[in-house]
């Protein structure tokens, strides 16, 4: 999300953690005191680390003799270096990720009512609550949440003589053809592999595809995806896009919407405060549904990364762990990473506040119909590294069809 969720590492993962960290330091794998715990929180953009920084430091001064050792890591390394944390057993304490059904499986992590308290944990949405459980348990524990709508430049579009944004497909294709005219990208398509994944699942959702079949089954190589596919290789091979989309990630993409050179571009209530603003905070833009073939039906894709937590010790680091949960996930100070980075709200305490704001009404109000991720699958880690190392070859040089063969090959031999 900002983001983004792998290998079988313990029959899963593989997002790629790098080895070098920033903030207070790290831990070891070693003894545990019982009162210090490492946290690796992922990078979503410049103001993740002053975030951290200063809620650790309340912490310790507020729960003496208890430490909090921070890690950073960007999303583009993040599967990596779980998959290595893994490996290694050498994992941390704390884990802000995008997956955690494999942990779960594998007897890595503890459940949710052992590391927060009732009040925490009767304070998640229940939606969220669904997306966090593993075999009828809640192990992850929500953090943040998103969802994903069609940001256009108002603009360009008036530039290029565009009334509306696009319902359909083909109006997508037949308005970037017109902004391209303009000297502008008609549309930004990021299927690098920092989250390709959630650019592909909301194109494929809204063509009646996706990752499963009703009954649960693995579905990637489905027509409706290899359709999916082929329509956005045929606007990269059409020149509608930035060029090499299979290697170009969000981040790019957003600052290039940014700057006034992309016309449309799928994003997320982050992109506002994290992209537009530090760049042109007056970027006349707007926001739309998410186009689909047909354009009488658009689906929204809802995002969910987790905090996962450890076990190590046999349990020592139980107690410091749910003292540093249950004072993040105190409502101020969930409040201010929510309005800090431009996410949505997994808890029903920190919801209000974000629903009197225009612009973030627009996401909060399409939560309860998104779709998400099958993330409950142990599977998905596998499949999710699959799809960011892969997907994108299929706008480029690749079969869509022989692409989509390898990840649901991925997908069987992972479940």
């Amino acid at each position: 999300m900002k983001r983004h969720l792998m290998g079988v590492v313990a029959a899963g993962l593989t997002v790629a953690l790098g080895v070098s960290g920033c903030g207070k330091g790290s831990s070891s794998s070693g003894g545990s005191d019982g009162k210090t715990i490492k946290f690796v929180a992922a990078i979503y953009d410049d103001n993740t680390k002053p975030y951290w920084d200063a809620l650790i430091k309340d912490f310790e001064a507020k729960n003496s003799g208890y430490k909090v050792n921070l890690e950073m890591v960007d999303w583009t390394q993040m599967d990596a270096k779980v998959k290595t944390y893994v490996q290694t057993k050498q994992v941390p304490d704390v884990l802000n990720y995008n997956a955690f059904s494999d942990f779960a499986r594998d007897g890595l992590i503890y459940k949710a009512s052992e590391v927060v308290s009732p009040a925490t944990l009767s304070d998640f949405t229940p939606t969220f609550v669904e997306q966090a459980q593993y075999n009828g348990a809640q192990y992850g524990l929500p953090f943040i949440s998103s969802a994903r709508l069609l940001f256009y430049n108002k603009d360009l579009f008036e530039k290029a003589g565009i009334t509306d944004p696009p319902a359909s497909w083909a109006e997508v294709k037949t308005d970037a053809e017109k902004i391209k005219k303009t000297g502008a990208i008609g549309y930004g398509l990021p299927l690098g592999p920092e989250e390709s994944q959630a650019e592909f699942y909301s194109w494929a959702m809204n063509n009646g595809g996706g990752w499963v079949d009703a009954s649960g089954k693995w579905a990637i190589n489905q027509q409706a995806n290899i359709d999916t596919l082929s329509f956005l290789r045929d606007l990269n091979t059409s020149k509608l896009t930035q060029p090499n989309p299979e290697s170009t990630d969000r981040k790019t993409v957003f600052n290039q919407f940014a700057q006034g050179k992309v016309g449309m571009a799928i994003g997320g209530p982050f992109t506002k405060a994290g992209f537009i603003d530090p760049v042109n905070k007056d970027l006349n833009f707007g926001v739309a549904p998410l186009p689909s073939k047909s354009g009488s039906e658009h689906n929204t894709l809802g995002v969910m990364d987790v905090l996962a937590a450890f076990k190590k010790d046999g349990g020592k680091n139980k107690e410091a762990i749910k003292k540093f949960l249950d004072f993040f996930y105190q409502k101020d100070n969930t409040s201010k990473f929510l309005t800090t980075e431009g996410f949505l709200p997994v808890t029903k305490s920190a919801g209000d506040a974000l629903s009197a704001d225009p612009y973030m009404k627009q996401f909060v109000d399409a939560l309860p119909t998104c779709k998400f991720a099958p993330t409950s699958n142990p599977a998905w880690s596998a499949v999710a590294g699959a799809v960011k190392q892969d997907l994108g070859t299929a706008v480029a040089n690749e079969d869509p069809k022989k692409v989509l063969d390898k990840i649901q090959e991925t997908a069987e031999k992972a479940g």
